[in-house]
């Protein structure tokens, strides 16, 4: 009888261990991805399409890590993420860093490289449809976004109808040239960050790229805050949200997600 009884409690223990290790298992992001959340509109992540750094033989593109962090952010509060760029189809990736694990989990994940292969075009992006619609950096960003008049536009119309805009490090070169229905500068008595001229010349960028970002932020009316260089600096100033270079993508995406939900 007592042999009966502890084969009847060990099967017991046995089995609830192992929905203890299931239920765990199953609640992982990594194992798991998050729902999204019915009751709120997706973000709308913009990458840039440029792949050639300049006169340099060397290739360029969105910054995967910019895209990556705030992308987890993002789906871990249960806010759907899109992606467009300035072409279509597969944006070029740089600085691929598969051993950051968030990096990992974004670029092994099928729904990311599937949405990535078939990006949609700038040209046929309905901002109506977002939430949020973010920018994401890498030096290609400032030659193909300043000039877009499709995505000046659309951040434009984002802005104006009381959606979040946001940018990170190279990001904001998409927002130099966005103008508010009343003909102001969007980033116009704003404070932004940006990767700043100093970044730019200690990665001995500064005679490559066809402007200095912050430089230009700053003409067009922004008071740039920025830290030490490549320390994270991120800014909310009303619905406009940025960030300072990789190191602020995170907090740029937590900032994203505190605006979408409390406007929701």
């Amino acid at each position: 009888m007592k042999r009966t009884l502890l084969i009847a409690l060990s099967t017991v223990t046995i089995f609830s261990l192992f929905q203890l290790t299931a239920s765990s298992q199953a609640e992982s992001p990594a194992t798991k991805p998050h729902a999204a959340r019915v009751d709120v509109q997706p973000a709308l992540f913009v990458l840039t399409s440029h792949s050639k750094m300049g006169d340099l033989d060397r290739k360029t593109g969105y910054y995967v890590p910019e895209a990556a962090h705030p992308w987890k952010v993002l789906t871990d509060a249960g806010i759907a993420v899109e992606f467009a760029s300035v072409k279509g189809g597969e944006p070029p990736a740089d600085a691929l860093k598969l051993e950051d694990p968030v990096v990992n989990l974004f670029w092994t994940n099928p729904q990311v490289r599937k949405q990535l292969a078939s990006t949609k075009p700038i040209a046929q992006v309905n901002p109506a449809d977002y939430s949020a619609i973010f920018v994401v950096g890498g030096h290609g960003a400032m030659w193909d976004l300043p000039g877009n008049e499709a995505l000046q536009g659309i951040l434009a119309k984002q802005y104006d109808s009381g959606g979040v805009v946001a940018a990170v490090c190279h990001g904001p070169a998409a927002l130099v040239n966005v103008k508010l229905s009343n003909g102001r500068y969007l980033v116009d008595g704003k404070t932004v960050a940006a990767f700043t001229d100093d970044e730019e010349r200690a990665v001995g960028l500064a005679d490559t790229v066809p402007f200095l970002l912050s430089s230009s932020l700053s003409q067009r009316g922004a008071t740039m805050q920025k830290s030490a260089n490549f320390q994270s600096s991120v800014v909310a100033d009303g619905r406009l949200i940025t960030g300072q270079n990789p190191a602020s993508a995170e907090g740029v995406g937590k900032r994203i997600a505190e605006a979408v939900l409390q406007g929701r």
